[in-house]
């Protein structure tokens, strides 16, 4: 028997060597065969992703994505190890090699298979070969059959059959729902009804006398196009439809939170939605210039990104601190899914979207586009005037001419030669940042690499760590790799900040070195042997904590041996310039010959000089809060949307399911934000157009076609007329996105100009008249009502744009205090889209009538009804005081006689004559009680209150 095994084991490892030689691993797949996505992922598939997927991450680790699966564990050991099997912690694990744990774990009896453990080892051994673009599970060829995310439906030719032909497409999509349910559509409603609707639903305020009169003796058959024409061709349509839209975007005019400070230059962002609303811009150009404008040359457009509250005071708790700018993040990611994509993103920001199809790391792909955006004022060119804009024009260009002649003395002192047309380049690298700044080469053959630091945004320059790339991705610079470190001097002898930290391979301000002085030092790696390198990467802080101590000016040089040639390879100088960095002058200002330095010290007082003029020139131009851009640091998914448990670094995207935007993980601030514009955008995009004209349906009915007009999702309600929905999105797109004409279409259509009459037998079929039998009534929004009643009391001021008006008054300390006004005069008379809307406050009448404050997205006002809302509309002190300015205008007009100004009350404010009943009971009103009485009670009375 002995002898047997002998000779089998000698057959054996005779085979081996057969198979080795003739390139075969010990699967039997040849090393040019062995593939990523047919071999490996599938056993990550059955085995890991699991316990290590996107949902959930024992040990702080993945196994779905590449990033994450070559980074770090909890125990701080990197677990795969291309090129060594051995010594990678995953195999041990699969192995059961380790003293305390195997993976799978053995309760879960499913161990990894003996072929999949060779795949493993073979793959791991062959480099770890995985393609950037291959992904596990989840995030492979993510799809979706829900009704939203699809192309938009073909139009549908319906056969009239058993309901009457009619002039537009809309009353066929109409009717066969209708037919459907047996129901039938209400008669027309009457000239007097269908004018008063019209203006109160496009314009927001009842038609004149004068204009009810002439329509209703039109006898031409072009009579109500016409009127649908002139409505929409008022200034006082943007006014109207602005508001629906600032509901929209939760825009608010102070900073919420506990200070609430008020945002005095905030206006320009509302008066921007209504102008563009009047002109009928493009809903197309509308979309991209709000999360682009500043790119496009419509700088007040971006209000709509920093629109929402504002969290200001900054806590020293750093956790609380990155929560914050969290929050902030969220409120730009949240908005606009919310109002262009009617999508609610937000729920994946702990984890994947538990009902659509939206990946974790599709929030954080978004959250990438928003990194560079924050809070702040900036001046509005639009609003530039010719000759400060000249002016301005002139110092950028001087200074851009001082500061390239600057950078060529810098690049001289650092012995770098950087072309003019290079400076001006837009390809420049963006600022550093203090997490993450990648440094590309072109190849180079190095063993000693030498990071000089000539400046600092404050203190002693820290690097956490310093990492230097060979053409197979491998980082050479660790110590591990038998890399040695050396540097100008360490920071008093601090455990926390050694020069052995600078490449230990382990991440965070505990771990980084620090040098001995303020502003400058160096640090150098020397390698075991000459390696060709292309990238070095280097950050102050990889965990984003500290921000401080972070080189603003340095030079990265190279050698092949300590006495041979040093060439620099990178600097700062090509990156944009750092927002705020201290002046690296006297760095480079030392190093120059004494004739250049002269002329460098010359230069620099110029550039001082120039920089004055510019500041002294933006106090005098008009500024708008609508936000500040910076360069964006790198983000990261977040486990469980914990700011300090970032996982793998995430770039600019859209969402997996509708394709990629197809940035670089670098792109620059603006075009990551052009580029997600451009997107939504897109005609392609079935989800933007369909989100509008639902939009834009809601408010003419009450109801959007899709009920939940911010949440096209499986948990929102589908629609009641899909095919519908689409044929209008599709007509929109095809019409230029122009809103005005959608707003035609409907307003033309016979189901908009239904009576409102209820039928009881259609009432039990549909109560809330989803089907559209009648035009549904409604009562006025909070500023239609307050508008109206100006209105009808001759008291209204048209004055539009500009500053808003206050109904309080700001006790103007730290935090701020609001108060109600006691008096209010002509400026508290305009309409009420131009009220300065503060957070948290409501205005004392008109608040009660579900009036939102800025402080959430409100895509649909809620309707209660209160004893408040009946009180203060009876007895308020703004109600009583044009009630009384009412009376003396039908005084004026219809003289002392009590029957003539009973009739003008009815014509003024319910457009219509009183009945005999009605004028018969408001004679004896006004007898007894007067005529103010009388106007009380028609403010009052629903027929005023409400759209019918």
């Amino acid at each position: 028997m002995e002898s047997v095994q002998i000779r089998i084991g000698q057959v054996l490892a005779g085979l081996f060597v057969v198979l080795v030689f003739v390139g075969v691993g010990p699967t039997g797949i040849a090393a040019d065969e062995l593939d990523f996505v047919a071999h490996i992922q599938p056993i990550f598939e059955q085995y890991c992703v699991g316990c290590h997927g996107s949902d959930r991450q024992e040990a702080n680790y993945r196994l779905d994505h590449r990033q994450a699966a070559f980074g770090m564990s909890d125990s701080g050991e990197t677990p795969i190890q291309p090129g060594d099997s051995g010594s990678s912690l995953l195999m041990r694990l699969v192995r059961g090699q380790t003293s305390d744990r195997v993976m799978p774990p053995e309760d879960e009896q499913n161990p990894v298979s003996p072929q999949s453990v060779r795949l493993l080892e073979q793959w791991i051994d062959q480099g770890a070969d995985w393609p950037d673009d291959d992904v596990i599970a989840d995030e492979a060829q993510l799809t979706t059959d829900h009704w939203a995310f699809q192309p938009l439906a073909s139009d549908v030719v319906f056969p009239h059959g058993s309901y009457p032909a009619t002039n537009h497409a809309i009353d066929d999509y109409i009717r066969r729902r209708l037919v459907e349910h047996d129901l039938r559509p209400a008669p027309k409603a009457d000239r007097v009804t269908l004018i008063r609707r019209v203006y109160l639903d496009v314009l927001g305020l009842p038609p004149t006398v004068n204009e009810v009169r002439a329509f209703v003796r039109d006898s031409r058959p072009t009579a109500y196009i016409d009127l649908i024409d002139r409505v929409l061709a008022s200034p006082h349509f943007g006014e109207r439809w602005g508001r629906h839209w600032l509901d929209v975007v939760r825009f608010g005019e102070s900073t919420g939170y506990e200070v609430n400070r008020d945002r005095p230059n905030a206006f320009h962002y509302r008066d921007y939605v209504v102008r563009s609303l009047n002109d009928d811009k493009s809903f197309q150009d509308f979309v991209v210039e709000q999360l682009a404008g500043d790119v496009v040359g419509v700088d007040a457009a971006t209000g709509f990104l920093v629109g929402g509250p504002y969290d200001m005071v900054k806590s020293p708790d750093v956790n609380l601190t990155l929560m914050q700018r969290q929050d902030e993040l969220a409120d730009f990611v949240n908005t606009t899914a919310t109002t262009f994509l009617g999508l609610t993103v937000g729920c994946a920001r702990c984890h994947n979207h538990k009902f659509d199809p939206i990946l974790q790391r599709d929030y954080y792909a978004m959250q990438a586009v928003f990194s560079g955006v924050e809070h702040g004022e900036r001046p509005l060119r639009e609003l530039i005037s010719a000759e400060a804009s000249q002016q301005r024009q002139d110092l950028d260009h001087k200074l851009a001419d001082t500061k390239i002649q600057i950078k060529s003395l810098r690049e001289m002192a650092a012995g770098l030669t950087v072309s003019e047309k290079d400076v001006n380049s837009g390809n420049r690298l963006p600022p550093v940042n203090a997490r993450q700044n990648v440094e590309p080469l072109a190849p180079i053959t190095a063993r000693l690499i030498r990071f000089r630091i000539h400046a600092t945004n404050s203190s002693e320059p820290c690097i956490d760590e310093l990492e230097i790339y060979a053409a197979d991705g491998k980082n050479v610079a660790l110590a591990e790799h038998g890399a040695v470190a050396v540097s100008s001097g360490d920071f008093a002898n601090n455990p926390l900040h050694r020069l052995e930290h600078v490449h230990d391979g382990k991440h965070g301000n505990a771990q980084s070195w620090i040098s001995n002085e303020v502003g400058r030092g160096w640090v150098q790696i020397e390698l075991p042997q000459p390696v060709t390198i292309h990238k070095i990467v280097w950050g102050r802080d990889r965990l984003g904590v500290f921000k401080d101590r972070l080189a603003t000016a340095y030079s990265i040089e190279v050698a092949v041996e300590p006495d041979g040639d040093w060439q620099v390879v990178a600097s700062s100088e090509r990156r944009q310039p750092f927002p705020g960095a201290r002046s690296a002058e006297d760095g480079f200002i030392e190093r120059l010959p004494e004739l250049e330095a002269k002329r460098a010290r010359q230069l620099r007082d110029d550039e001082r000089r120039l920089e004055t003029m510019v500041q002294r020139l933006e106090k005098t131009l008009p500024v708008g809060y609508v936000g500040e851009f910076r360069s964006p640091p790198a983000t990261f998914r977040l486990y469980r949307g914990d700011p300090f448990s970032p996982r793998e670094q995430v770039g600019p995207d859209a969402l997996t399911v509708t394709g990629s935007l197809n940035l670089e993980i670098d792109t620059p601030e603006q075009q990551r934000r052009l580029a997600l514009a451009n997107w939504i955008a897109s005609p392609d995009n079935p989800l933007t157009a369909r989100v509008i004209v639902n939009r834009v349906w809601q408010y003419h009915f009450g109801q959007g076609i899709v009920a939940t007009p911010s949440d096209f999702g499986k948990n929102g309600v589908p629609p009641s007329h899909p095919m519908l929905l689409d044929w209008l999105a599709r007509r929109f797109v095809e019409h230029d996105w122009s809103l005005k004409w959608l707003h035609r279409e409907i307003l033309l259509t016979e189901t908009y100009q239904q009576s409102s009459r209820p039928n009881n037998r259609a009432l039990a079929v549909d109560a809330a008249c989803r089907l559209l039998w009648r035009f549904p009534p409604r009562r006025l929004e909070a500023e239609a009502i307050r508008d109206g009643i100006l209105f009808v009391s001759g008291e209204l001021n048209y004055h539009a744009f500009g500053p808003g008006f206050l109904l309080l008054r700001i006790d103007h300390q730290n935090v701020h205090h609001y108060f109600p006004l006691e008096d209010l005069g002509p400026e508290q008379f305009r309409r009420m889209i131009y009220m300065m809307k503060i957070r948290q406050e409501h205005d004392d009448v008109f608040g009660v009538f579900d009036c939102p404050d800025g402080g959430q997205v409100v895509p649909n006002r809620s309707r209660s009804t209160t004893p408040l809302q009946s009180l203060n509309l009876l007895n308020s002190k703004f109600v009583l005081q044009q009630a009384a300015a009412l009376s003396e205008r039908i005084r004026s007009l219809a003289g002392n006689s009590v029957r003539e100004q009973v009739l003008t009350a009815f014509e003024l404010t319910l457009t219509r004559r009183p009945t005999v009943d009605e004028l018969k009971d408001a004679i004896q009103l006004v007898e007894i009680h007067g005529l103010k009485s009388l106007c009380r009670a028609l403010l009052n009375s629903n027929e005023f209150l409400f759209v019918s």
